[in-house]
């Protein structure tokens, strides 16, 4: 008797997914850089929040939505947590939560990110749409932030530089 062994390779690991979301992360990252300081957190464009309270609202979803999805968890978003008063601040709290996404990321397994979860109580989901809508929500914002540096004569990094920093 012959068996033929079924190989089912998968479209992306967890640890490239991770990498996919770090590296728009990264470029998120150098569109605040190329901010100057008073219009990062002054400007906007019809009647949009500047891109600092922009950056803000991704730093209270990442970390905090793998937090409680890690924990089970479904506390309600909060975005008001965090208030930075200056450029140097954002930078340094984005950073401290790259490492909390790390940290958390990591300890989702493959079956979880199949699970429905109710993502801040207000979004039930499959755990991997819950984190693509951090990536997506992330590259909408941004993209404010594009339009909001060219409409200050600044260009923006390229978008498809995702993992090089200049």
């Amino acid at each position: 008797m012959t068996t033929t062994a079924t190989i089912t390779k998968k479209f992306m690991s967890s640890e490239q997914l991770l990498e996919h979301w770090q590296g728009h992360r990264n470029l998120t990252r150098r569109v605040i850089e190329a901010f100057p300081e008073k219009e990062l957190f002054e400007f906007s464009i019809g009647g949009m929040r500047p891109f600092a309270k922009l950056a803000c609202e991704l730093i209270a979803i990442g970390g905090p939505g793998l937090k409680g999805i890690v924990g089970k968890n479904m506390e309600a978003y909060n975005e008001e947590g965090f208030n930075p008063q200056t450029k140097q601040d954002l930078l340094k709290k984005w950073d401290e939560e790259t490492e909390v996404i790390n940290h958390y990321f990591a300890q989702i397994s493959e079956e979880r990110f199949q699970e429905t979860f109710n993502l801040f109580g207000q979004y039930e989901f499959p755990v991997y749409q819950n984190i693509l809508y951090f990536v997506d929500n992330e590259i909408h914002h941004r993209g404010q932030g594009y339009v909001y540096l060219r409409a200050l004569g600044i260009e923006p990094p390229f978008f498809w530089e995702r993992f090089s920093v200049l």
